[in-house]
């Protein structure tokens, strides 16, 4: 292969968000070097940490897919974070309100709870654009402080638990089976079904095909006999039921009970997975290894070399940048 100009610009936006970050450590004092280190060992340094990183990697990568599954058709799904706490209060509710009853009957009860929570979320704001005009970037937007209030509102109060003493649910009885003898739970397996699936459905099935007319030409979807409304309310639902599935997944595999501050922004990190994935699935599913192992690989980086862990943050943001600094050089060359 001939290595040209572009190939060399393209590798120098690579490196971009690492010198930055570099530049930037050394100039506040502290040791790049040292930090790279802790992060890579706190990410997959050991199995307990690269369980971590898996376990991080499953809200990011079903938040991910609800946000592109709406994006490839040209809705503008912001509401990921609200979807996913709507999933893990309806599979809290299922999982400590329903009678007893066999584990292999409750566990899809509430897994079906919290992908039903998360779907009437986004149909929610699809019916909103559909009926009445709302723009949805604004609707699911809003709707995250919705969600977010309410499940405030039931660890105070009608989940509270038992004991009283704090604003959290208690313990489900009804958890994930593990895969092996680590942290890594069955929700690992279905993420990946549902990513497969997803994958299937955007670009090898008529389905997709129309998803990705109408986001690239609505008028021309329309005059081909694509009907907007049930497509819009559709496929805001079904974004909705992806999150809520991560939700109740998070829930029922991780934390074991609902609390405030349940998710750290699963929802909105998502955004910059989906993006960084190119809206593909199987492409998401990198992205959101990459930013679940900057997650599990933070707080060893505060411990260790002292570096405060909200930096990854910026490293996820200057990644996306880069990434979208990248795709618009692409699609100059294309337009030349």
């Amino acid at each position: 292969m001939k290595l040209d100009a572009r190939h060399f610009r393209a590798a120098a936006l690579a490196g971009l968000p690492l010198a930055v970050l570099g530049a930037l450590l050394e100039a506040t004092g502290y040791s790049s070097i040292a930090a790279a280190r802790a992060l890579l060992e706190g990410a997959f340094g050991s199995p307990y940490a690269f369980e971590g990183t898996l376990l991080r990697t499953v809200p990011l990568l079903f938040c991910g897919m609800a946000v592109a599954l709406c994006f490839r058709a040209g809705l503008w799904n912001i509401g990921a974070e609200g979807q996913l706490l709507a999933g893990a209060l309806a599979a809290t509710a299922a999982g400590t309100r329903l009678p007893d009853m066999p584990l292999w009957i409750l566990l899809p009860l509430c897994l079906a709870a919290g992908a039903l929570a998360g779907g009437l979320v986004g149909g929610l704001a699809g019916g909103l654009r559909a009926w009445r005009g709302v723009p949805e970037v604004v609707s699911t937007l809003m709707l995250n402080f919705v969600l977010l209030q309410t499940v405030s509102w039931a660890v105070h109060g009608p989940l509270k638990e038992t004991s009283g003493a704090y604003p959290q649910s208690d313990v489900l009885d009804v958890l994930l089976p593990r895969i092996g003898d680590g942290r890594v739970h069955l929700g690992l397996a279905i993420a990946l079904i549902v990513t497969v699936l997803l994958e299937v459905v955007l670009f090898s099935s008529t389905l997709g095909f129309r998803l990705r007319m109408f986001g690239l030409s609505p008028d021309a979807a329309i005059t081909a006999g694509q009907r907007a409304k049930p497509l819009v309310i559709g496929l805001m639902f079904a974004a909705g039921a992806c999150a809520g599935l991560g939700g109740s997944i998070e829930v029922l595999g991780v934390t074991g009970r609902l609390f405030e501050g349940f998710s750290p922004g699963y929802g909105y990190s998502a955004i910059a997975v989906a993006l960084l994935g190119r809206l593909r699935p199987s492409a998401i599913l990198a992205a959101a290894f990459l930013f679940g192992a900057l997650e599990s690989g933070a707080g060893r980086m505060q411990r260790s070399a002292g570096v405060p862990a909200s930096l990854t943050y910026l490293a996820e943001g200057l990644i996306l940048i880069t990434v979208l600094w990248m795709r618009a050089d692409r699609s100059k060359e294309v337009r030349a």
